[in-house]
């Protein structure tokens, strides 16, 4: 069983700052990437930032600049750092892993239950 939890969202003004963790725990050998999407109301969910285990990463064409993602591998944790934040940021934000639960076993997703991030105009 892997459980992937997500925290830190809530109310932030325009401009400010917001950081998401997100941790993973359970049965896992290893993780291959972990990623951040979010899902606005009457939206497709979307890819906001993704990291693999070595540290590549990937962002949305809507954050790059101002959202950093980064990783913790010995907790098995991924990070959301949010600057310069904008009304149309306002989404669920849901955390995503890519676990390996054995060493003869391919990876498979889990997902979080969803933070949601509200910005104020």
């Amino acid at each position: 069983q892997v459980h992937v939890v997500e925290s830190g969202g809530g109310l932030v003004q325009a401009g400010g700052p917001l950081r998401l963790p997100c941790a993973a725990s359970g049965s896992i050998f290893s993780i291959n990437s972990m990623g951040w999407y979010r899902q606005a109301p009457g939206k497709p969910r979307e890819l906001v930032a993704a990291i693999t285990s070595g540290g590549s990463t990937n962002y949305a064409e809507s954050v790059k600049g101002r959202f950093t993602i980064s990783r913790d591998n010995a907790k098995n944790t991924v990070y959301l750092r949010m600057n310069s934040l904008k009304p149309e940021d306002t989404a669920v934000y849901y955390c995503n892993a890519d676990v390996v639960q054995s060493w003869f076993e391919s990876g498979r997703y889990y997902w979080g239950q969803g933070t949601q991030v509200t910005v104020s105009s």
